[in-house]
């Protein structure tokens, strides 16, 4: 083992967090983490399910674009 961090690695670590806007019943709510060079992203209600992970720069872009709305 190198030492080095593997998404998979980084993902089993992760901090999760919701959106502040999020709904305090749980319905439909996302939450992200922030790994080295990567966002992770899935569904709050299915934790170990599928993760989608994209680049730093793909996730601000979203952001950015949501937020121009």
């Amino acid at each position: 083992m190198t030492g080095i961090a593997t998404p998979l690695t980084e993902l089993m670590v992760a901090t999760w967090r919701k959106s502040s806007h999020s709904g305090g019943e749980g319905n439909e709510c996302v939450e992200i983490a922030t790994l080295r060079t990567q966002v992770a992203i899935r569904d709050s209600k299915v934790t170990h399910g599928a993760t989608l992970v994209v680049s730093a720069d793909a996730f601000a872009a979203f952001v950015e674009g949501v937020t121009r709305r």
